[in-house]
Parts: structure tokens; C-alpha cells; sequence
């Protein structure tokens, strides 16, 4: 898969992320949430640590949202802008909040995890064909969306069924599944996203998603076979690894990798993908950008990571079988590479 540009906009970036962002806290103790005596704030969302992590590796990109005309917002604009990602395109609602929420430190997935939500009716929420810059949307190469948008309301739904839709000059679409099952009460609607799946042209979505929302209790080749539609498939296989399916499948192992936290880990995972992507790289090299990303994320206690550098990342992605088999990351590993090539440049 070659990226081409796109469009006749002067503007026209490598990557657009539409979606919602919300201002998290992040307990100073562990503990549960009624427990815990004070909050430190950050960002989160899954199109907006995408964007940061492309940024961050270098690369032209704007997220476009919409958040309220308050403090919150604020933070946001100001935060996601300080990686370099373009948020001249997000609009402030003057009625709607910005979405919070406040986490535990335990990890997802057990059950001393809490997760408290306060994003009804956000201003992102209120996001809509009428309600977005359309052109600043479609004036990327790639156009990465979310699953979570989807659940957010009717007229989210609406607009990435219109930016999914087959158009003239249409960027790439990047579709991460992300199925959320609180956002989709009983499981009713949650097919939906198996509907804007077909549309795409990169699809990310983890053996366990498929199962959760579509019942497909195979592997990448069972999914592949209800999603034919995608140029390329990407499968996340937890631990394992994840393998894409095109004209061909392609298995590559997981990283081993001392876990600090796997927030954000998926979202980081797509960004190594895409960005390797811009670059032609073959497709075993994508995904090995990929879960090189994704250690970093994984080694780290928040959303968002340094990505490793180009030339770390490139250096290790041609490792041989063995040695990639071998590789162990610890924490830190990318600032310290970050910090070596500095050194390097600095006379």
C-alpha cells in the first residue's frame, strides 16, 4: 500500500485525527477511587494520542475535535498543541462541557480497575456534518478515526458514516475498532462499527474486540473473511503479536517488554503503523514499527510515550529473527535513545 497525496487544499497534512479528547486524572496513590485524595491531570483520547505520537516522531498533523469553551478546553487545545499537532481546525462549543474522566491505577481489564466517565453531552458529543471543518478533515493522506466517536451520538455516527462514504480523492481511511462495551449498551449497535470497518482502508482491531462485538471467535483469518472489504487487516493478538492480512498474511511477535501501564498501548501501536506507512515500509517492518511504538507506550505510566526515533526505530525493525525474538525494553528506553542522539548532533 502506497500513501498518495490528496485533494487540491494548500494546507494538506500527512495524518488528520478526528475524535474526542478528554482531560483525565490520574490518581497520585494507588487505591480506589473514593480512596484516593488527589488527581493529576492529563490528556486522553484515542485519535489525539495518535496524533501526539506522530507529531512527536515528526510528522504534519492535525486533530480535529470539539471541545467547550472552558478551562478544560483550554488544556486540551494548548496540550495536544504543544507536541506540534495543528488544532487550528477544532471548534469550541459555548454550550457543552468538555469531557473529563478520572481513572484508578490499577490496569483495565481487572477487577480493581475504575474508570468514572463524565462525558454525556460533551461538546464532542455535539460533533456532526455540519458541525466539523469537512475540508480541514479530508486534507490529509490519511484520515485516522475511532470506533469511540461512533457511540457518541446520532450525529457523530452520521459524520463518519459521510467521511467513510467512497468519494473522488479521498484520503486513506484509518479505522481503529476500539470497541468500548460501556458505550454500547447490551451490545445492540455495536455492528455498526463492523459497517464503517468495511468502508475503510486500514483497519485495526484485536482478536478480543471481534469476539466481544461481532461474536467472530477465530483468528485474523476468520475476521478477515467477514471484513474482505480493507486493503489491509491489521489483528492485534495481545501478548503474541499481531499480523496483517492484504494480498498475503503477516505474523509479527510482540516485543517482550517490562510493562509499566497499557494505556494508550493500542493507540500508540496504530501511530507506529501509520507512520511507517507514510514511509512505504514493507509490511513486516509496519508492523514492527508498530510494536515498537507500542513498547514505549507500554514502559511508560501515562497515555502518551516519546515514540523511539526514526533511526532507533529503523536500526531495530531490520533485526534479524533471533535478535527481534531476544529484544527486552525496560523503561526509559526511548528517552534514552533520544538522549544519545542528541549527544550525537551536539558538537
Amino acid at each position: 500500500m502506497t500513501i498518495t497525496g490528496t485533494g487540491n487544499t494548500p494546507d494538506v497534512v500527512d495524518v488528520v485525527a478526528l475524535g474526542e479528547s478528554m482531560v483525565a486524572f490520574l490518581p497520585t496513590r494507588p487505591g480506589r477511587l473514593a480512596d484516593v485524595p488527589s488527581f493529576d491531570r492529563s490528556i486522553g483520547g484515542a485519535e489525539s494520542n495518535v496524533a501526539c505520537a506522530l507529531a512527536a516522531a515528526g510528522h504534519a498533523v492535525r486533530w480535529v475535535s470539539r471541545v467547550g469553551a472552558d478551562g478544560f478546553g483550554d488544556h486540551l487545545v494548548e496540550a495536544i498543541g504543544a507536541y506540534g499537532v495543528d488544532v487550528s481546525a477544532v471548534r469550541r462549543d459555548p454550550v457543552r462541557p468538555t469531557g473529563v474522566y478520572f481513572r484508578t491505577a490499577g490496569e483495565r481489564g481487572t477487577d480493581a480497575h475504575e474508570v468514572a466517565y463524565y462525558r454525556a453531552a460533551s461538546a464532542a458529543s455535539a460533533m456532526s456534518v455540519t458541525g466539523v471543518d469537512l475540508a480541514a478533515v479530508r486534507a490529509g493522506r490519511v484520515l485516522h478515526l475511532s470506533g469511540i466517536t461512533a457511540a457518541l451520538s446520532g450525529g457523530c455516527l452520521s459524520l463518519l458514516r459521510e467521511l467513510t462514504a467512497p468519494r473522488e480523492r479521498r484520503p486513506l481511511i484509518s479505522f481503529d475498532v476500539n470497541y468500548r462495551p460501556g458505550l454500547w449498551p447490551d451490545g445492540t449497535d455495536s455492528r455498526v462499527l463492523l459497517e464503517l470497518a468495511r468502508r475503510a482502508d486500514i483497519v485495526f482491531v484485536g482478536e478480543d474486540e471481534a469476539a466481544e462485538a461481532w461474536g467472530i471467535e477465530g483468528g485474523p483469518e476468520e475476521i478477515r473473511a467477514v471484513l474482505p472489504e480493507p486493503e489491509a487487516l491489521v489483528v492485534k493478538q495481545g501478548a503474541r503479536g499481531a499480523t496483517t492480512i492484504d494480498t498475503r498474511s503477516t505474523f509479527e511477535s510482540a516485543l517482550t517488554v517490562d510493562v509499566v501501564a497499557t494505556t494508550g498501548a493500542g493507540d500508540a501501536f496504530a501511530a507506529g503503523y501509520l507512520s511507517a506507512t507514510l514511509r512505504d515500509l514493507p509490511v513486516r517492518d509496519r508492523l514492527r514499527h508498530a510494536h515498537l511504538w507500542a513498547a514505549a507506550t507500554l514502559t511508560t505510566p501515562g497515555d502518551l510515550a516519546v515514540p523511539p526515533t526514526r533511526n532507533t526505530a529503523d536500526r531495530l525493525a531490520t533485526l534479524s529473527e533471533a535478535s527481534w525474538g531476544t529484544l527486552r525494553l525496560g523503561p526509559g528506553w526511548t528517552q534514552a535513545e533520544h538522549r544519545a542522539e542528541e549527544e550525537v548532533r551536539t558538537p
